[in-house]
């Protein structure tokens, strides 16, 4: 079984709406990739496509070695948790389970097995005959996730995974994600949440307006698209001459950005600055996110 997700020269319009404009990405067995992009920039669509609820215009995608992700064996082996929570208040946790897995085509003790192990693995097990309409955002995320498990799926499908959900919540999910990546899933992730990516993903592509503005591994984008690293200077005093410094000044904090932060830190010395604390912030992958797409509101 081929465990990967290509997608080539993908194209996708709405009337005279470009959504998609050839994006090519590919994620590997074992690797979770990040797609990443305000609004409007094409990652549901993306996403829409890849199970097979939108034809393509043109382009290809290639999921377990096959080229229609509408195909019922196709389908089969895709796990596709969406943002919109896909289970129902007025059912248990188990009924949710038993509704979706028959939909799977599972039955029997086959299902029960698959039912005990989701319930497990979301931490839900003691809550199992509980109405999710009493869950909390992280319990509902949570059942949400292994929902889209129960089939033992090649591969995973996450968009917005963790929308809404408390600390704890998320970081229960993440422990998930990664052993799931650990078996082997291929794992495409979208969210708004750069901190998500760089804890998870090894690689990703930032997209805008349908098309991608950058893809690689995600060091590697920092280091070209994150701009110089960024240094915070809590001083004691403000010196007279503050304008020869350069940066800017938040009360009693120079923040500047460097392309060495020692030689800088030496200058200040030598111009008498003396300090309280300081903090050096390296190139991140919200700033590669604001330098590619702006910084302007998106309300599309």
């Amino acid at each position: 079984m081929v465990r990967r997700i290509e997608v080539r020269e993908l194209r996708k319009s709405f009337g005279a709406q470009t959504a998609v404009a050839g994006v090519s990405f590919e994620v590997s067995a074992g690797e979770i990739f990040g797609l990443l992009g305000p609004n409007g920039a094409g990652k549901s669509t993306t996403m829409h496509i890849l199970v097979g609820l939108f034809p393509a215009d043109g382009g290809s995608v290639a999921l377990v070695g096959q080229h229609d992700p509408t195909q019922a064996e196709v389908r089969r082996q895709i796990g596709w948790v969406p943002q919109a929570l896909a289970i129902y208040d007025e059912l248990t946790a188990e009924q949710n389970l038993q509704f979706f897995g028959r939909l799977y085509g599972l039955n029997g003790r086959r299902l029960q097995d698959r039912i005990n192990w989701a319930l497990d693995f979301a931490g839900l097990n003691d809550r199992r005959r509980s109405l999710v309409a009493h869950f909390s955002g992280g319990m509902k995320r949570r059942l949400n996730l292994v929902a889209a498990l129960l089939h033992q799926p090649q591969i995973l499908l996450l968009d917005e995974p963790t929308v809404g959900v408390d600390p704890q919540s998320r970081n229960f999910i993440f422990q998930n994600i990664e052993q799931l990546r650990a078996g082997g899933c291929a794992i495409l992730y979208t969210t708004h949440y750069m901190e998500e990516v760089e804890r998870l993903c090894a690689r990703a592509a930032v997209m805008d307006r349908g098309r991608v503005l950058a893809m690689d591994r995600v060091a590697e984008l920092c280091r070209q698209h994150g701009g110089e690293t960024a240094l915070e200077v809590e001083v004691t005093h403000r010196p007279e001459e503050v304008a020869a410094l350069g940066g800017q000044w938040q009360e009693d904090r120079l923040i500047m950005a460097v392309a060495d932060p020692v030689a800088k830190l030496q200058e200040l010395a030598r111009a008498g600055v003396q300090y309280k604390s300081l903090k050096v912030r390296p190139p991140d992958l919200e700033a590669v996110f604001l330098n590619l797409t702006g910084r302007s509101l998106r309300d599309e």
